[in-house]
């Protein structure tokens, strides 16, 4: 077993090994966290997208429920931002999903929806989401339940 160097030795490139690597978690601790958007509306996801951004968020973008999941599984985003109505996998078939698989479970979604009755409410907190905000929404308010679930380091 390699010794680890005291702090009056010089450090060889030898003894790196010995040395905790930190580097991964550096790196991870300096991106932004990132943000899935998933919409079929271009608009929103551009309204959505250039406020996240200024905001400090990396943001990705899915204009269907598929691609939506491929993202989620592929990037593991720290949020998503999720729209009910989309082709292929509806939003609400896409939470579901997405809580219903050990990978994806603890991803937080906020759904975003033109359909904001009691009834869609209580749905999408019964297929998993952590929030819902109903269109047209302030970006304001918008931001401030996003930096809730996932805050900003800029």
């Amino acid at each position: 077993m390699p010794q680890t160097p005291s702090a009056t030795t010089a450090l060889t490139f030898s003894d790196a090994d010995a040395l905790p690597s930190l580097a991964e978690d550096w790196a991870a601790a300096l991106q932004p966290p990132t943000v899935l958007v998933a919409d079929d509306d271009a608009d929103v996801r551009d309204v959505v997208a250039v406020r996240l951004r200024a905001a400090g968020y990396r943001i990705l973008e899915a204009g269907d429920g598929h691609t939506a999941m491929a993202l989620a599984v592929g990037e593991r985003p720290q949020l998503i931002l999720l729209d009910v109505s989309m082709p292929g996998l509806d939003g609400l078939g896409f939470c579901y999903e997405l809580h219903s698989s050990p990978q994806t479970a603890d991803i937080p979604v906020i759904i975003i929806s033109g359909r904001g009755t009691p009834a869609d409410l209580a749905l999408g907190e019964m297929v998993g989401a952590e929030d819902y905000l109903v269109k047209p929404f302030n970006p304001a308010e918008l931001l401030r339940r996003v930096e809730r679930l996932v805050p900003a380091h800029v």
